[in-house]
């Protein structure tokens, strides 16, 4: 850890300053966007450790550390295996080709792994069991659990397994992505004669992976044992006549990413359907195995799947952590977790029951979770039930079949309004919700488009037309997250409630847009993906460069969740020449290398990770003194600013832009949930300096909007 007790930003050398011509184009200048986001994932790791968090959160923490590698393996390092396989090795801005960035990754992600069992081990495990929760191992059975175990086994194990032995008749099965499986070496020859000595038991996916103990055959306290070592203490019962050698836990993790191209296709929906099916059978990409599995075995599944020696991941405890977030939703430990708090209500809200009537007399500025979404759906709910209320049209990119926001728009639909609803089926690992999301729309009455071919549509946008006297009025919101009121809950956003008569048209034009067919209608307020958005950000840059060469004040504050877009980055790196303070408040990756003299030596990075997902988008331009403040669904990469149809909105009048600044003012104050990005590309994670107060931004946030203090 690093002391925050550091100036505002570092004061460049007279050298520095008159550094001859730079190359911007320097790979140096460059760190990979991989090994970026995979440092962003040791930084949840490292939340496990952090003692001033409650015990069953550190275990959260270490379990979403798992999530995020699936995730990683089954998409990035897919990603460049599958260039490599294909011969179509793409190198970024920092120049390393993907066999190399591949090799780093190996040695980052093996030690990392090594230490996240370590960390379960040595300190999770011993610090949950000293309050009761426990995961019991196999040695540590007693008579009455074993007996119990077995009655378990024989009644909902057993019946469900279906063990393949491997010879000529039997090949080797093809297993699902991240299916615990065992291989189990056996001596002796079958009823058929058969003796080839290995057969492959795979753990049905209906079975839960936890399973807790009876009260009545344990001394108290909350106890687990896990299937694994069900199935493993069983496993020679399922061979009879044959003596098991070994059985070895192992889990294979597959390419999940979707290959459509939209242009290929005539129903997208349909294809897509299709696709989802494969995802469970892509290509290997890495194999885990228990640690106690001797190297032959072992070498025969790299071989089987077509690994090699470095894809190899040797665990000390289950295959799949992931699993034991079952442990974190069935205990009730209060002082184990987090407080509990409820999210608040704006003043002008808690006074007034029409929401059209509120939105009109002003702009409602949310900040969720310490603020609550249900406005959002409140205001959908009560649109489906005003007469006055004629169209409704929203975009739904991460929101569930099942939610109230589409609750209220099959409300609506059903009640004679016309509802429109862009829906992206495409947004990873929700593509099945969003198909049957669809469907429902689509059988309530409301017209369902996918958006455009060949991009995601990204923007967070809902329109509701009413009439009101003689006139059409219009009302939006637009947001920085998902319309899923379950991530508003775990999730930092912004959300917007206006009626501003020139944004809602502007929102109606993207509609327009996304929905139809046209030329690009020129907008007032609203920057908007793949055309406006990146040349607006641009000349926004460059203008601070400007004031800072005229000698007036000049800075730039970025809320992003990542930034990899090399001329995004060139332009930050010119207008820190120029001599603009910039802090880069980055949850994830970052490509942008701070601190370099005489090119980002005026540029800050730091990462901020904490009891909610920081998600929110924001950029802040001081403007020559008149502030210029937007939010969005954008980040600074290239799929945002090229290739999705992204809107990033304008905050306007002080009150509202005095709030956000003061908002982001609290993150790069935080000195213990933040970490500073250095130069070498290493992150440090700053603690409070001599005689400095513990600052926390999101728990100051808590405590100023939701009132939970302590």
């Amino acid at each position: 850890m690093t002391s925050a007790n550091q100036p505002a930003h570092p004061v460049p050398s007279p050298a520095a300053a008159e550094t001859p011509a730079v190359d911007l184009n320097d790979p140096a200048l460059y760190i990979n966007r991989e090994i970026s986001q995979l440092k962003f994932n040791v930084r949840v790791l490292d939340q496990s450790l952090d003692e001033r968090t409650p015990l069953l959160e550190r275990l959260k923490f270490l379990l979403i550390f798992s999530r995020n590698m699936d995730e990683f393996f089954e998409i990035r390092v897919a990603g460049l295996k599958h260039q490599i396989a294909f011969g179509h090795e793409l190198v970024g801005a920092d120049g390393l080709p993907p066999q190399r960035v591949l090799a780093e990754i190996s040695a980052i992600a093996h030690r990392q792994i090594e230490r996240q069992y370590a960390i379960l081990n040595e300190r999770i495990l011993p610090e949950l069991d000293a309050h009761g929760i426990r995961i019991v191992r196999r040695s540590q059975w007693t008579p009455r659990q074993k007996r119990w175990i077995a009655r378990h086994f024989h009644h909902e194990v057993a019946p469900l397994l279906t063990p393949i032995g491997l010879d000529p008749t039997h090949p080797f099965p093809l297993l699902v992505n991240k299916s615990l499986n065992f291989i189990v070496k056996l001596e002796g020859a079958d009823a058929f004669g058969r003796d080839s000595g290995l057969a492959i038991l795979p753990a049905p996916r209906i079975l839960p992976r936890l399973v807790r103990l009876p009260d009545e055959v344990c001394d108290g306290g909350h106890n687990y044992v896990l299937l694994s070592s069900i199935m493993h203490a069983h496993a020679q019962e399922l061979f009879p006549g044959m003596k098991v050698l070994g059985c070895y836990q192992f889990r294979l993790t597959r390419n999940a990413d979707l290959s459509i191209d939209p242009e290929d296709v005539e129903d997208l929906a349909l294809a897509l359907r299709g696709e989802l099916a494969s995802r469970r059978f892509g290509d290997a990409v890495r194999l885990e195995v228990a640690d106690n599995c001797p190297r032959e075995l072992a070498d025969y599944l790299l071989h089987r799947f077509g690994l090699g020696p470095d894809e190899l991941y040797e665990v000390n405890g289950p295959v799949n952590l992931a699993r034991l977030f079952g442990i974190v939703n069935q205990v009730n430990f209060p002082e184990l977790q987090y407080r509990p708090f409820t999210p608040s209500l704006p003043k002008v809200l808690q006074k007034s029951e029409d929401l059209f009537r509120a939105i009109a007399r002003q702009d409602i500025l949310l900040l969720h979770p310490y603020e609550s979404f249900a406005p959002v759906v409140d205001l959908l709910r009560q649109a489906a039930k005003d007469p006055a209320v004629l169209t409704i049209k929203q975009t739904l990119y991460r929101s569930g079949a099942d939610s109230e926001i589409v609750d209220a728009l099959v409300e609506a639909a059903r009640a004679g309004k016309e509802v429109t609803a862009v829906v992206e089926l495409r947004a990873r690992f929700d593509e099945e919700s969003n198909l049957s999301l669809a469907a429902r729309l689509q059988q309530a009455g409301a017209i369902v488009v996918y958006g455009v071919v060949g991009m995601k549509t990204h923007a967070k946008l809902m329109l509701i037309q009413r009439r009101e006297g003689d006139e059409l009025v219009r009302y939006a919101h637009l947001g920085t997250g998902n319309y899923h009121t379950g991530n508003a809950r775990l999730y930092t956003d912004y959300s917007l409630l206006t009626s501003d008569e020139a944004l809602c048209e502007d929102v109606h034009k993207l509609f327009g847009l996304l929905t139809g067919m046209g030329k690009l209608q020129p907008m007032k307020k609203l920057l908007h993906a793949p055309f406006t958005l990146k040349k607006t950000l641009l000349e926004l840059i460059a203008a601070e460069a400007r004031h800072a060469e005229a000698g007036r004040p000049a800075q730039i504050v970025i809320k992003v969740n990542a930034i990899t877009e090399a001329g995004m980055i060139r332009a930050l790196y010119k207008a820190s020449m120029a001599g603009v303070k910039i802090d880069l408040i980055v949850r994830g990756m970052c490509c942008l290398r701070p601190g370099v003299p005489g090119v980002s030596h005026n540029i800050r990075v730091r990462s901020v990770i904490g009891r909610f997902l920081e998600h929110s988008r924001v950029y802040w331009f001081a403007n020559g003194g008149e502030p210029r403040i937007y939010l969005g669904s954008a980040d600074l990469m290239e799929r945002n600013l090229d290739r999705r149809v992204e809107a990033v909105f304008p905050i306007e009048g002080k009150k509202l832009q005095q709030r956000i600044r003061k908002e982001l003012d609290l993150y790069l104050a935080d000195n213990s949930s933040a970490s500073v990005l250095l130069p070498n590309g290493e992150y440090q994670r700053l603690q409070p300096g001599a005689g400095q107060s513990v600052r926390n931004v999101q728990e100051q946030l808590l405590e100023r909007l939701s009132g939970l203090a302590g």
